[in-house]
């Protein structure tokens, strides 16, 4: 959507997000097992939007509305009904309109272009939350309840664990184009290694070699039941089953300026796309389609070309899926995002650095947090706010994509630097 109102990022909290893997993370093998616990839902919300509020220096009582993405508390969790859970993080939300916004992995990125969309009709000042909790259940269980995202009755069936299967499915089809496992492992390499420069990534701790994430072998198996898709996923290919939470301000002009702030402090959302694919069918595995139409019309909405964008946070739920979203945005033909990854230019020293903090597969996906974390990640890039993996130039156009399901719900942004 074009926006009649300019409308401004000033900031934002994310958690750590961790999981398995992670040196925080209380599992039986941890030292601190019986003695410590993990954070829960409700903890992730209070952080979250603490962090955010205390960022910004807003205070809880600016707060006109608010959002919070999230899939499935009510499964990993028992808990629903979460934008009651946002006001209980602060007095001063209090009989505040606040919205749970669900659309699987795109939870996080519906929920900010629900804020956004608010401030076109007159909101000064609103806040966006998201959060996720999935390490309650076995990898099993939680494989059946992420299926949920798919279209269950029919592809269920398809895998113990259905979503790797169905992009197993999209890493044999771009094979079958040439892309190699070793162009794939690329991908992962890049993310662990931006990961590992990131404090608050679930595989800050965890190194990736091209040898380990070209192949499956004892350290990195192919873990898939279906004989057919079994050699197109290896675990160095998937996103991390994280808990984590994120959050931020989004305001107007006439909210930035009541706040004491000058765009200058902010990141400006230029446009914001919102595309949904059909559910009941697939489509062809070697391209993201409606990712591409998404930002299509993100790009001629904002006046743009790919060409444009310095730095991309998108949705590498595994590493085939960040090659299909290059060629989704235009960064590579169909089948030749893979030459880009070889050559450096999606690295955080390259011309179009992609995931700089190590994206899904590094930083972790705790899902309902992605979409918002991918935001707060660009206003950092653009403020200098990214540390150990700072850009070296800081970009002026950044480009989010969050998306959810095999490519069904996709929200992508376009922000500029000011």
């Amino acid at each position: 959507m074009s926006l009649a109102r300019r409308t401004f990022v000033i900031g934002g909290h994310i958690t750590p997000f961790i999981g398995k893997k992670h040196p925080d993370f209380i599992w039986k093998g941890h030292p601190d097992y019986g003695t410590v616990t993990n954070p829960t839902l409700e903890d992730y919300i209070q952080r979250a939007v603490d962090g955010a509020l205390s960022a910004t220096g807003v205070p809880a009582s600016a707060i006109e509305k608010a959002w919070v993405g999230n899939f499935v508390g009510e499964l990993f969790s028992n808990q629903g009904h979460l934008g009651a859970a946002v006001v209980g993080t602060h007095p001063d939300l209090l009989y505040k309109p606040v919205m749970r916004v669900e659309g699987a992995c795109a939870s996080g990125g519906l929920a900010f272009a629900s804020a956004v969309e608010s401030i076109q009709a007159g909101t000064n000042v609103a806040l966006v939350a998201g959060v996720e909790v999935q390490t309650t259940q076995s990898a099993r269980t939680g494989g059946d309840y992420l299926a949920r995202a798919s279209h269950y009755a029919r592809q269920r069936s398809i895998d113990d664990f259905t979503f790797p299967a169905l992009f197993a499915r999209r890493a044999k089809a771009v094979q079958e184009l040439g892309v190699t496992e070793e162009d794939i492992g690329r991908v992962s390499v890049k993310a662990y290694a931006n990961a590992n420069r990131n404090p608050l990534a679930h595989m800050k701790a965890v190194s990736m070699d091209l040898q380990t994430a070209s192949a499956a072998g004892d350290t990195n198996p192919a873990f898939l039941s279906n004989e057919e898709l079994a050699p197109y996923m290896k675990v160095s290919d998937c996103s991390q089953v994280s808990d984590g939470g994120a959050a931020l301000v989004v305001v107007s002009e006439e909210g930035l300026r009541a706040l004491g702030k000058t765009p200058s402090d902010a990141v400006e959302v230029v446009s914001v796309s919102h595309a949904t694919g059909n559910l009941w069918e697939d489509t062809d595995p070697t391209r993201l389609l409606v990712t591409a139409h998404a930002v299509g019309k993100l790009f001629a909405d904002a006046g743009i070309t790919a060409d444009d964008v310095d730095v991309a946070e998108v949705h590498d739920c595994f590493t085939v899926t960040e090659l299909l979203m290059m060629e989704a945005i235009g960064w590579g033909q169909r089948g030749q995002a893979a030459a880009w990854v070889r050559e450096g230019r999606t690295d955080i020293g390259g011309d179009k650095p992609i995931n700089t903090g190590g994206g899904l597969v590094g930083f972790g996906h705790p899902v309902g947090a992605t979409g918002v974390k991918q935001i707060v990640e660009i206003w950092r890039q653009m403020k200098g706010r990214c540390g150990d993996y700072q850009l070296p130039e800081v970009p002026a156009v950044g480009l989010t994509v969050n998306m959810g399901g095999d490519d069904k719900t996709v929200v992508a942004s376009v922000l500029r630097n000011h």
